[in-house]
């Protein structure tokens, strides 16, 4: 890892559905660096199952089931405020005020065999669907949200310009 791109832990914790973890770490690292995020940030990027991902649903944000993607930022200060968890709850890893620490940006749990069932309705490529659940929960991080239609349509514009500008790099 470059030492001048913000820090990102990335994992797979299923087993369900295999995840090409680089290739998601890097357009994590790419909407970070599209957004202008500060370089000393740090976030993590978890592939969960579908109990896993259940049990946060219901424990932050009162939904009962699996769901395909959950986004909760630590460093409130950091950004704006968005829909809940991320307007308040503290998610998982939270917890510290030192500022001697990089800002923690947040978490973005992402549930792979959920969004294979998505894309399958959908008829489209589950790498298409995991690709935009995570550039998705990366915007949640940054305060972006869904709530209003104008909202809606806003982060709906800045997810395609993210993925289309992914694609480009990936493709040089």
């Amino acid at each position: 890892m470059d030492p001048d791109d913000p820090s990102l832990y990335i994992a797979d914790e299923q087993r369900d559905v295999a995840v090409d973890l680089d290739r998601y770490g890097r357009l994590a690292r790419f909407v970070l660096e599209r957004q202008r995020v500060s370089r000393d940030v740090e976030m993590s990027l978890i592939f969960v199952d579908e109990t896993t991902i259940a049990e946060y649903n219901e424990r932050f944000l009162d939904q009962p089931g699996p769901t395909d993607v959950l986004s909760f930022p630590i460093d409130e200060e950091a950004r704006p405020s968005g829909r809940s968890p991320d307007n308040g709850g503290r998610g998982p890893g939270s917890g510290s005020d030192d500022q001697e620490i990089p800002t923690m940006l947040g978490d973005v749990l992402v549930c792979p065999a959920y969004a294979q069932r998505e894309a399958a309705q959908r008829n489209v490529a589950l790498d298409d669907e995991l690709s935009l659940l995570v550039v998705h929960g990366c915007l949640h991080l940054l305060g972006h949200d869904h709530v209003e239609p104008e909202e809606t349509l806003e982060m709906q514009t800045l997810e395609r310009e993210l993925l289309a500008g992914f694609a480009q790099v990936v493709q040089q």
